[in-house]
């Protein structure tokens, strides 16, 4: 943790909802004139998406049907962890962004599915801002966790998970329902050992429970709607966080427990807005103070 170079790390798996946080800080960060060094976790990836489907299928070729994004050897954990390390000791770092779509890939005459080359983040930049699979990973080789000032989980239950996944590689990415629910049972060993104990780390944890039948996700024809979902918002540390006045901010939000408050699905944002916007303040102040 670092008061000159502060981190702040959103982590969930695929399809959890992680872009729509990061939404919500980059208006943060708009509002306050924060100036964040953004990372997409795609980045860090091993593969591109070509070399992925070599990789899946030599895999599967010697037996192995659990290969996924999700697990230590596709993915670049050291190299995320000297980025957490460099940034709080120093604000320096190496980056690359991942090019999902043709979209993104235009700007780099590059093809979707591959990396641009690594390069120095920004200079002067007031914090590093992390989203991704693992922003949280502990194993005997790495400790990301101990970096970040601010952990944040966000994980739908399993259910609303899988259906939000369903719903975007079918929509967004033009595969099969039988296509996607393979790869959520490939990767079903990585998530329980390296998505799930995540979540133990974070300070603050938002789960997304909808109020709609989701027994069976994979013949769900749309996503619950945020108004059909309640919000659980977990404290690490409840300590200095005022839930009266977000229960009076929020409408329609009550405790569940002495670390916990539930909020209204629509209202997600709104108390994203109340409980993010002191943390951020608080960064810059102390900021200023080492400065």
């Amino acid at each position: 943790m670092s008061e000159r170079h502060p981190i702040i790390a959103i982590t969930g798996s695929s399809g959890a909802g992680t872009t729509s946080v990061t939404r919500t800080f980059e208006n943060i960060f708009r509002r306050e004139s924060v100036t964040a060094a953004i990372i997409e976790g795609d980045s860090f990836h091993r593969h591109d998406r070509q070399q992925m489907k070599l990789r899946q299928a030599e895999a599967e070729r010697a037996g192995n049907r659990n290969f996924s994004h999700f697990g230590p050897e596709n993915n670049l954990f050291a190299e995320l962890e000297a980025l957490f390390s460099n940034y709080g000791r120093n604000g320096t770092g190496k980056s690359r962004k991942y090019l999902h779509d043709a979209e993104e890939a235009a700007p780099y005459q590059q093809e979707p599915g591959t990396f641009t080359p690594w390069e120095d983040i920004p200079a002067r930049t007031d914090l590093l801002f992390y989203e991704g699979l693992h922003g949280a990973v502990i194993t005997p080789e790495v400790n990301i966790a101990q970096h970040p000032d601010l952990l944040i989980g966000v994980v739908p239950v399993i259910n609303l998970e899988w259906i939000q996944k369903l719903w975007r590689d079918k929509s967004k990415r033009g595969y099969s329902t039988e296509a996607v629910t393979d790869t959520i049972l490939r990767r079903m060993p990585d998530y329980v050992n390296y998505i799930c104990p995540q979540f133990a780390h974070t300070h603050v944890n938002f789960q997304r429970v909808p109020c709609v039948d989701t027994s069976n996700p994979f013949i769900a024809r749309e996503i619950p709607a945020p108004d059909e979902s309640f919000v659980v918002i977990r404290f690490a540390k409840p300590k200095g966080i005022d839930f009266q006045y977000l229960l009076s901010m929020v409408h329609d939000s009550f405790m569940s427990r002495a670390n916990t408050i539930v909020v209204p699905g629509g209202k997600m944002e709104l108390a994203m807005q109340l409980i993010f916007t002191p943390f951020v303040w608080r960064m810059m102040e102390r900021q200023k103070r080492v400065a």
